[in-house]
């Protein structure tokens, strides 16, 4: 934990956190913070949670390993922290915010019992917030369907956040596009993160990021049930059938346990 240094929070206590700086990777923000703040040099294990509030809110949580350094002391107070130490969670401590205790939470579960692979930021540019999506169907007889994108070749499909909403919901704008009338009768669940593409080399080009998530659609209550994905109504987008069986019992499975990096939106 830190002790913070800022005027609005002066001497409560916080978890090393911090924006990024124009071009910074994420990894090498999360270092450069945890080395200013808490004096420590560190490494990744890996991201246990990302938080969002659309494309200009988003928050990388990281479950790290020290590899250097030592604790802040009271003598290395500048503007950044004015010290750093080791919390028992029991001792009382005068918190800046009460929301780092669901990201200690959700890191020491991790670290007990992990639930997804792990998972590190790949170094690849985008040049905006989007989000890749394995978007999938499964029927009632266990056939698992993906929506692909059909534009020149099958790819998956890409949507783009926009700043008015969420970063999760631009796959409920997807869907609403490629299946208007059976829009309502779905749910869209965005079950996890697969991976994360970012390049920050370029600010403005190449610092945008890329989200490989898993959304699964499931009829509502009201809609009629049938085992045929909903029907495509734009040229743009198909079904396809999954008809390796260690593939689709892989996904079936991952989206039965959850097993993927876990996003929550705080709209």
């Amino acid at each position: 934990m830190v002790q913070e240094a800022k005027e609005n929070c002066y001497k409560q206590w916080y978890l090393p956190a911090g924006r990024m700086e124009e071009g910074e990777s994420i990894v090498e923000a999360m270092r450069r913070e945890v080395k200013e703040e808490a004096g420590f040099d560190c490494k990744p294990i890996t991201l246990v949670l990302v938080q969002e509030q659309g494309p200009q809110w988003i928050r990388f949580v990281f479950l790290a390993e020290i590899t250097g350094g030592s604790l802040k002391t009271t003598a290395e107070a500048d503007a950044e922290s004015l010290q750093a130490q080791w919390w028992d969670q029991d001792s009382p401590l005068t918190l800046r915010g009460r929301d780092i205790l669901r990201l200690i939470d959700t890191a020491l579960k991790y670290r007990k019992k992990p639930w997804h692979p792990v998972v590190h930021p790949i170094d690849m540019c985008c040049h905006v917030v989007v989000q890749r999506l394995l978007l999938t169907f499964s029927s009632s007889d266990g056939v698992l369907w993906l929506l692909l994108g059909n534009i020149k070749d099958l790819h998956l499909p890409v949507a783009v956040s926009v700043k008015t909403h969420t970063v999760t919901w631009a796959a409920n704008t997807l869907v609403q596009e490629a299946m208007p009338s059976s829009y309502y009768d779905l749910n869209v669940n965005t079950r996890g993160i697969l991976g994360l593409q970012h390049n920050g080399r370029v600010p403005g080009k190449t610092d945008g990021l890329c989200f490989n998530t898993v959304v699964s659609l499931e009829h509502t209550g009201e809609g009629p049930h049938t085992s045929q994905p909903p029907l495509i109504e734009s040229p743009r987008f198909q079904w396809y059938k999954v008809e390796n069986p260690q593939l689709r019992d892989k996904i079936q499975q991952r989206i039965i346990t959850e097993s993927f990096l876990p996003v929550h939106s705080l709209y």
